[in-house]
């Protein structure tokens, strides 16, 4: 899995750019999570959770995109695909962007710790 983080030069946000597959990874952890530690964390429990205590589903709504997790993968997408709503988000409705309602993205659990690792530690920085 190919990705990479990096600060905007001109806002200095963090931006996280993720390879095709995972695509959705990217806008999940630069809308939901940010710097937000506390988010961090519960996805980080969620992940033990899923190891430990072998449930074999959770998943986390946000405002904009849901995490499902499994004993095996992470799967991001848009909420649009949740409800089933074709809407658009007004901030993409204004910049004449568009979400592909079909869109969902996936990595092994594993793989998922170590994003959310490295993100942690790249917001921190």
């Amino acid at each position: 899995m190919e990705y990479e983080f990096r600060h905007d030069p001109i806002s200095g946000q963090a931006k996280a750019l993720f390879s095709l597959e995972q695509q959705m990874i990217g806008p999940w952890l630069e809308t939901e999570v940010g710097g937000n530690v506390e988010m961090l964390s519960a996805m980080l429990i969620a992940i033990e959770k899923i190891e430990r205590q072998h449930q074999h589903e959770i998943t986390v709504t946000g405002r904009e995109y849901s995490v499902t997790l499994t004993e095996q993968d992470a799967f991001i997408q848009p909420n649009s695909n949740l409800n089933g709503s074709d809407s658009v988000p007004e901030e993409l409705a204004v910049q004449d962007l568009h979400l592909d309602s079909e869109t969902v993205s996936a990595c092994g659990l594993d793989d998922f710790r170590q994003i959310l690792l490295s993100w942690a530690k790249f917001t921190k920085n």
